[in-house]
């Protein structure tokens, strides 16, 4: 492996600003830095950060997250819940369905792969 292959994630300005489709609670302000997508589009990573709010997500990818900063609860359709806070890492798998809150500002690294479909 040569070193172009390798993908160093620095601080640089803040990245694209987004908003979920539905705010549940609060008005969260996203901002997604992607630092990487592979040439087939299924797997990419970088840094993302959310002010405090709640919002209804549907997974249909595999998410690796890593908590840089803040706390953030997930809950389940079922109305179980798990709360993360800086320097947890886990993984969202394909399927999850629920609610993502972020109840302190989260900064976190991403990497995610969207199996292809077909």
């Amino acid at each position: 492996m040569e070193l172009e292959h390798v993908i160093r994630f620095r601080p640089e300005p803040a990245g694209e600003h987004a908003e979920p489709k539905e705010v549940l609670t609060g008005a969260p302000e996203l901002t997604i830095r992607n630092v990487y997508t592979d040439p087939t589009g299924a797997f990419s990573a970088g840094i993302w950060e959310s002010t405090p709010g709640k919002w209804p997500v549907d997974y249909t990818e595999d998410e690796f997250c890593l908590l840089l900063a803040g706390t953030v609860e997930l809950t389940d359709a079922r109305g179980r819940s798990a709360r993360f806070s800086a320097g947890d890492a886990f993984v969202i798998a394909a399927g999850f369905k629920g609610t993502w809150e972020t109840v302190d500002p989260v900064k976190k690294l991403y990497a995610v792969y969207e199996k292809p479909r077909g």
